[in-house]
């Protein structure tokens, strides 16, 4: 008999096209999807990158200037963590009873990250995670994330990772994940709609790929859910025939892979809205691990190896010392410095010591 039951449930990956800078219309879209996944078995949903309130073309289509006139309507839109809207989706996932993944743009005070949450079942807030890094001109919209973002969360339907769209080109941020024995990934990307036949790596074909190799080379579950853009995001943003051009209609392309790299599920045409669906059993995971674990027997640590800091970064740290008695002298005492420092002031020739 064996000695573990592997878990066996139904994923879904969402291609949809949000209610553009609209976060209320879009929570209620997301719940009628959840709602829509839960009625046919699905345990676990993903939904694509800033899901909420919808991804911001227009700082691919034209300047900063032009631009400006979508900013403040972005950030009204966009989500603070534990505010009733967030509320609102916490209470779906205990309503329908599943597990929910989404991107949304996230405001923290006076500033925008590009994020992902996982709630559970019951409604409990597992993780919420920011970008590593934003992509390109993302950067004139958001900030950063830290290493504390680069998480892989054990669960009770097991330990669940998440990345977004181009973090899945970055080497070293997916063996973070790998090496935190990920099971599930739910890797998030906008629409394969800019540039088609102009920059053939923003496209669905290697970025799919990237995807499916993702889910190969980490011996995992890939949820990949990817957003369509709708014919009414094409009318605000295209509003001439160059832009048009550049940013097309549809580009939904969601997908999802085992651990071996095959592709699950039955894809929509990417101007459809719907669920793409797949039962996954974790006890698969195994039978690819067995021919090469990248962090574990498949791995050289004495010859390369990654150091990760996952240090939460804050950009102000409050102290408060004790008083000083009266008369006596106050003296500094040397401060270590941090792994991240320390790490910083190794050159990169420099050989750095084996754990023993």
């Amino acid at each position: 008999m064996p000695r573990a039951a592997h878990p066996k449930f139904r994923v879904a990956a969402v291609q949809a096209a949000p209610v553009f800078l609209d976060l209320d219309g879009t929570i209620d879209k997301t719940i009628d999807l959840m709602a829509d996944a839960a009625a046919q078995g699905v345990k676990l949903i993903a939904f694509p990158e800033t899901w909420l309130p919808g991804y911001p073309w227009w700082i691919w289509l034209d300047s900063p200037a032009w631009g400006m006139q979508f900013v403040q309507r972005y950030n009204d839109n966009s989500l603070v963590v534990g505010s009733p809207d967030f509320d609102r989706l916490r209470d779906a996932a205990r309503k329908h009873k599943i597990w929910l993944s989404t991107g949304y743009s996230e405001k923290a005070g006076g500033s925008l990250y590009i994020a992902q949450m996982l709630i559970d079942d019951q409604g409990n807030t597992v993780q919420t995670r920011r970008k590593l890094k934003p992509t390109h001109v993302e950067r004139t919209v958001f900030g950063e994330g830290d290493g504390s973002d680069l998480t892989v969360c054990e669960t009770a339907i097991g330990n669940i990772g998440s990345l977004c769209c181009w973090e899945h080109l970055q080497p070293l941020s997916k063996y973070a994940m790998y090496a935190q024995n990920e099971q599930i990934h739910c890797g998030a990307w906008p629409s394969f709609s800019l540039y088609r036949g102009g920059a053939y790596a923003l496209g669905a074909e290697v970025n799919n790929a990237a995807s499916q190799v993702y889910a190969a080379e980490g011996q995992c579950f890939v949820i990949a859910p990817c957003a369509t853009v709708s014919p009414a995001m094409s009318d605000l943003l295209c509003t001439d025939a160059g832009k048009k051009q550049m940013l097309l209609t549809g580009g939904g392309f969601a997908r999802i892979y085992g651990p071996d790299g095959s592709p699950m599920g039955t894809n929509l045409p990417e101007d459809q809205e719907g669920l793409v669906i797949a039962e996954i059993e974790l006890g698969m995971i195994s039978l690819a691990k067995a021919a090469g674990d990248p962090s574990g027997h498949y791995s050289r640590p004495d010859v390369t190896r990654l150091l990760l800091n996952k240090t939460r970064r804050e950009a102000v740290v409050f102290e408060r010392t004790a008083e000083r008695e009266s008369g006596a002298f106050e003296v500094a005492a040397p401060v270590a410095p941090s792994p991240a420092v320390a790490a910083e002031s190794t050159s990169p020739g420099a050989r750095v010591p084996l754990a023993a």
